[in-house]
């Protein structure tokens, strides 16, 4: 059954540890990215981690080697259960990522999940800056195969490329989509969207919801009704 994962796009703790505790009991994870972990720094997460909450950590490294390899390990020391690194970093830089994450997982601790991010969901054909560059779906499917060749757990990708890297990476092989629209939502940034139910028939492990639920007038009830789309899907 693919889980849901929640995104605190939010300035503050404040308001996103606020959110997070209307959400008790419905989504298990949570996802800290860019914007609230810089505003915020590890306090954030230390905070979801007390609440119960999973937490997925995403801030998307890219950079060399040995320093992503630092930045993995200590996000697992301070609790994320899940992290992602960028697919273009290369083979060095992804072996490197799951050392770190090695060096911070604490003996008998489950392994947090390394997802390498393939293509942004906010990106359509075009959007590349290079010349006759492939469609956004097939070179997220390249990048995935070679993340599985490198030793990573899964992926970030669209939900229209699930199932082509499924296909071509094993079910074993973790896809997390963002992009995930309710068909009453509008899509706003996002170029590549799906729905819940969409996502869940294409394969997906783990669907990130943002504005549809955090901005909803109830989001408890905003999230248990995408939860139900996916349980009817699976």
């Amino acid at each position: 059954m693919a889980e849901l994962v929640v995104a605190l796009d939010f300035p503050d703790a404040v308001s996103a540890l606020a959110m997070a505790r209307a959400l008790e009991g419905t989504a298990p994870w949570m996802k800290v990215g860019l914007e609230l972990f810089t505003a915020e720094g590890p306090k954030v997460v230390t905070g979801l981690k007390e609440l119960g909450f999973k937490v997925f950590l995403d801030l998307k490294f890219f950079d060399i080697p040995n320093t992503v390899q630092g930045a993995v390990r200590s996000a697992v020391r301070l609790g994320a259960d899940m992290v992602n690194i960028h697919a273009l970093g290369g083979e060095r830089m992804a072996r490197a990522a799951m050392e770190g994450c090695a060096e911070g997982t604490l003996p008998g601790q489950e392994p947090p999940l390394v997802l390498a991010v393939t293509m942004l969901t906010s990106m359509a054909a075009g959007d590349l800056p290079v010349e006759n560059a492939p469609a956004p779906s097939d070179m997220a499917l390249d990048l995935a195969v070679k993340a599985k060749q490198y030793g990573l757990n899964g992926v970030v990708c669209s939900g229209l490329e699930v199932e082509r890297i499924k296909g071509a990476c094993g079910d074993g092989f973790a896809c997390l989509t963002p992009g995930i629209r309710p068909a009453s939502a509008e899509a706003g940034d996002q170029r590549r969207v799906v729905t819940p139910e969409g996502a869940v028939r294409s394969g997906s492990d783990f669907l990130v919801v943002g504005r549809p639920i955090t901005r909803a007038e109830r989001p408890g009830e905003a999230a248990m009704a995408i939860i139900g789309e996916m349980r009817r899907a699976g």
